[in-house]
């Protein structure tokens, strides 16, 4: 038994959403220092302000880069594939 052709079964999904997130960083806080942020707060996240960001599709991570500004926009340079186990 034959499976679908690969063109035909990829074309289908060209046009899927997938949700694109650049992670810079995260961090742990209490719920009592969630609550007391306001305007002008800094959250210190786990990572060096020049060390690379995580690009996940779909919550899972499939590369790494570096924040660039585009016009008046940032982006992610890809520098890195992350292969998967």
């Amino acid at each position: 038994m034959s499976g679908p052709s690969w063109p035909g079964s990829i074309d289908r999904l060209m046009h899927v959403p997938l949700e694109v997130t650049a992670e810079l960083g995260s961090a742990t806080m209490p719920m009592r220092d969630v609550l007391a942020l306001g305007a002008g707060s800094i959250v210190v996240l786990d990572r060096h302000a020049a060390g690379p960001v995580d690009v996940r599709v779909n919550d899972r991570l499939v590369a790494r880069g570096e924040i660039v500004a585009v016009d008046d926009r940032f982006g992610v340079r890809i520098t890195e594939l992350v292969e998967q186990p």
